[in-house]
């Protein structure tokens, strides 16, 4: 599921009353999505929950956000986590439009797809 998407959905759950925490690897689009908290790590997209077969690695990002929904109580509270990849490698494939993961660096104004989706957001109190 995408970023913004999952923001979206973290967002109509909390207005419902239940507690939610994103695990993102896109800074820039949780952030702008305003989810109610998350965790960011830096890796490559596809792997929030740590390094393939890495199991001390995927616990302790676990943890990190077991704990993160437990205790942060500020909306839009996002906590960067200190792991690292290793191998920076993937940098470049994330920034070339030949490799798989192509992030690029995020508008930060709201994109609407119809006049009417910007009316909804406006409506429900998301954009000022």
């Amino acid at each position: 599921m995408c970023h913004q998407t999952v923001s979206l959905v973290a967002r109509h759950l909390e207005a419902h009353g239940l507690p939610t925490l994103c695990m993102a690897s896109a800074r820039d689009i949780i952030s702008a999505g305003r989810v109610p908290r998350a965790v960011f790590i830096d890796y490559p997209l596809g792997h929030t929950c740590g390094k393939p077969g890495d199991r001390v690695d995927q616990l302790a990002i676990a943890r990190a956000a077991v704990q993160a929904l437990a205790n942060v109580s500020q909306p839009e509270t996002i906590i960067d986590l200190a792991h690292t990849w290793g191998d920076e490698a993937w940098r470049d494939d994330a920034s070339s439009t030949r490799a798989e993961d192509t992030r690029q660096p995020r508008d930060e104004s709201p994109q609407f797809q119809f006049a009417a989706d910007l009316d909804a957001a406006r409506a429900s109190g998301a954009l000022a």
